[in-house]
């Protein structure tokens, strides 16, 4: 009897042994583990994101629009992007009240379910007095081509992040984007008009712009009052690097306002050649104030002529494409659609098709 109860005291302090093994090397486990991601974190602009998103130094942000009528296009966008890189990317998505449920379930019902992003709401009664009707493209007073204006206002925790336009593919590695150092007082980077060759034919080929006075007119005193030269090279907004901390101390935001209400009471830009009102002010204010961006970073104006192509070595070459202007990748005609649509991810509820020569959608 005593050595059958010392074999079961063995056996005892063994199945304790084993018991305090199994409970280390569960909580072992469980202390790796990756934290939450907060992939589904919505809400509205007034809302901020959660305490632990801006605390994720690693995260790079990007702010894009979502239209109702153009809502494939941004996640075309998206997809291009988190298939480029290996970085952990987080997405604002900015869209008005109409449309907020369609991008939540376009997200949710598609492969893009697995992103990390935050459905915001822009408030378009910011707008009201400071934008002047133009008939010559309606569609660029859409209230969304602004929120590129507010970024401070957007309820955005992150100090820097990636502005892009929703008719944009990118090809490369977007952490490389964000990583762009920028100048000491410099708000943000943009990539010049005078900086690519290919861009140049391009341009020559299809007559657009490249230069403030496409954009400003020169006629009008309080123009001429800046001390701008005419023939200084302009920027394209649609894709660009943003120091929100500096853009908060400058009151970039108060600057674009007093031109967009200049405009309308003067006039200044809405009937230049170039058309549109959302980048001259941005033209104004960061003139000469900007980093530049690498030009493979912005390989643009895809979207102007429905004939007009780059070569293959450009395209292949460039880390992001823009269609901007009128002939967009989705629609037809246009020019180097099909590098647009291997990222297309099909509308779940079918409201955005293709249109195609063959009239397939």
């Amino acid at each position: 009897m005593p050595s059958l109860r010392k074999i079961n005291q063995v056996l005892l302090a063994m199945l304790v042994l084993l018991l305090c093994l199994l409970l280390h090397s569960t909580l072992k486990r469980a202390s790796s583990r990756p934290k939450p991601d907060h992939r589904k974190n919505h809400g509205d602009a007034a809302q901020s994101p959660s305490s632990g998103q801006s605390e994720h130094g690693n995260i790079i942000p990007i702010v894009t629009c979502a239209s109702e009528e153009r809502m494939g296009a941004t996640m075309a966008t998206i997809n291009s992007i988190i298939s480029n890189t290996d970085a952990s990317v987080f997405f604002y998505i900015v869209t008005l009240r109409d449309a907020v449920k369609l991008a939540r379930r376009y997200i949710e019902r598609s492969k893009l379910k697995g992103i990390q992003y935050k459905i915001l709401e822009f408030n378009s009664m910011v707008l009201q007095g400071k934008v002047k009707p133009d008939s010559s493209r309606p569609e660029l007073l859409h209230p969304l081509n602004f929120v590129r204006f507010y970024l401070p206002l957007l309820g955005i925790s992150h100090e820097r992040v990636v502005y892009l336009d929703d008719d944009i593919i990118v090809q490369g590695d977007i952490k490389n984007l964000y990583n762009i150092k920028l100048k000491a007082g410099h708000a943000a980077a943009f990539a010049t008009d005078c900086d690519l060759p290919a861009t140049h034919e391009m341009v020559r080929s299809i007559g657009m712009q490249t230069t403030y006075m496409g954009f400003l007119d020169y006629r009008k005193q309080e123009v001429k009052d800046l001390g701008i030269n005419p023939n200084d090279c302009s920027f394209n907004p649609g894709v660009f690097v943003a120091d929100v901390k500096e853009w908060k101390k400058q009151k970039v935001t108060k600057q674009l306002e007093k031109w967009m209400e200049e405009n309308v009471r003067k006039n200044i830009y809405s009937s230049a050649m170039a058309g549109g009102v959302a980048t001259p002010p941005m033209l104004i204010v960061f003139h000469d104030k900007y980093t530049t961006l690498n030009p493979l970073w912005h390989v643009r104006h895809l979207g102007w002529s429905p004939d007009a192509r780059y070569s293959e070595n450009v395209l292949q070459e460039a880390h992001l494409l823009h269609w901007n202007g009128p002939f967009k990748p989705w629609s037809y005609p246009a020019v180097h659609w099909e590098l647009w649509e291997k990222w297309f991810i099909p509308d779940p509820s079918r409201r955005f098709t293709l249109t195609r020569p063959d009239g397939d959608n």
